[in-house]
Order: structure tokens, then sequence, then C-alpha cells
């Protein structure tokens, strides 16, 4: 081989290294995996200012009544670049090829940028594709232990699975295991977190208040998929809504 040939053989490698550096998915990069609170941040002024543009009206879309509170009103980029408060969306959002979704809590009285970490969605989705076929064979949904009043862990082996199914906690970064309702409906079961908080934060809860806001209120995460959890003898327990 000659020495043309090494040189050209040496610049296709450099071009391919140069090349996947620029073609990197934007999903994988490290920027795009975690919470930033610069991002956070310029978010949070550019909703309070669109929100004193729009006599209190806030940047999110439009979703169902019944959706489930902590993704219910999910941040609308659009809106904010539409106004020119945003130039840019954050690097880490769906939006821009990241694993976080940007939502409002308290949009009313307090609206405050929080984050839903996405690979709790696709944990989720990814039982619930296996659930879907397990229900189409069988009346009742796999149930195992009655954990609370209507609330079952999952008997992983009927749905093939090696193990009972988790998701990685945005909050402790421990395994939180996916429970079901009686109507085979999936949550995560978050009190290992609930109870790591109510023991670190400052809070005044009582019995029959939803002590979820302790994660919310918090950390730059919200707990998405989780049911309404209360305080019992300092500890959090499923929030029994007929009790």
């Amino acid at each position: 081989m000659t020495y043309t040939t090494y040189g050209k053989i040496t610049i296709v490698i450099l071009i391919t290294i140069l090349l996947s550096g620029c073609l990197y998915p934007d999903e994988q990069l490290s920027k795009n995996q975690v919470p930033n609170q610069d991002q956070l941040e310029a978010v949070q002024s550019a909703v309070e200012q669109y929100r004193e543009q729009n006599g209190g009206l806030v940047p999110i879309r439009t979703k169902d009544s019944d959706t489930p509170i902590f993704q219910k009103y999910l941040l609308d980029f659009s809106k904010l670049k539409e106004a020119n408060i945003l130039t840019e969306i954050p690097g880490n959002a769906y939006e821009n090829g990241g694993v976080y979704q940007y939502t409002l809590i308290t949009p009313e009285d307090n609206p405050r940028v929080k984050l839903i970490d996405l690979r709790i969605s696709e944990a989720i989705r990814s039982v619930n594709v296996k659930l879907d076929i397990y229900r189409d064979e069988h009346l009742y949904p796999p149930f195992k232990e009655e954990i609370a009043d209507g609330i079952y862990t999952i008997d992983y082996e009927k749905l093939g699975l090696d193990a009972t199914p988790t998701v990685i906690s945005p909050y402790s970064k421990e395994n939180l295991p996916i429970i079901m309702d009686t109507d085979g409906k999936l949550y995560v079961d978050y009190r290992i977190d609930l109870n790591q908080a109510l023991q670190e934060e400052e809070h005044n809860y009582e019995p029959g208040d939803d002590i979820r806001y302790v994660l919310a209120d918090n950390t730059p995460f919200v707990p998405v998929y989780s049911l309404p959890y209360t305080v019992e003898k300092g500890e959090p327990v499923f929030l029994q809504e007929n009790k």
C-alpha cells in the first residue's frame, strides 16, 4: 500500500470521527440528560414575562380537564418564541431532543417551572405494551399483592418480565416500583422518595393533605404517574379518597 493510499485512509478516518461527533444524536448528549438550573431559571423568567404581557395567562398547551395534575400544564415553547420572549428552547427539553418536558405547577396563583422525566413515561409505556397483550387474553389485570385498598403490585411473571418493573427515581436515583389500580392503570410508587423528603424538608402536612408537593416544591421535578399520598404517623401512605 502506497503512502498516498495511507494518507487517504487517514483522512477518511479523521472525517468519519468528526462527522460522528457532529451527528451524534442530541438526546444522547450528556447536557440533555440532566436538569440545568440556569435553563430552568431562564424559562421561569420567560413565563413570568409572558404572564405580565398577557393578563395573567400562562404559555401552556390545552389539556383535558381530567389530565393528571402534574402533566396538565405542559409548557408551550412556541408561544414564548412567537412572543419573542424566548429565543432558544433548552437543550434538555423534549422539543429539542432532550429527556425532559417542561411543565408548570400552581399556574393560577404562583406558576413555577418544573420538569417531567420522560424516561419514566417510557418505562410506563413499555410495561403498558405487555399489559395490553396480557389483557387481550385475560379478564383481570395481573394483580399480585394488595398494598393498599385497590392498589396492587404487579405479577411480573405473568407479563413475561424477569423482575418487578421499576423506574429510576429523578429524586433519589432509587428503583421505584411500578404498581397498578383495580382497573389495571399503572403508577409509580413514590413512597421511598416521599419518606426521605418528609424527613429532610420543612413542612406542615397533616393527615388528609396531599403530600406530593413536598417533592415538587423542593426539587426541579414533578412526581408524574403518581397516586395521591398523605401522611400518617410521620410516614407517607396512599390517600384514600373515600376515607
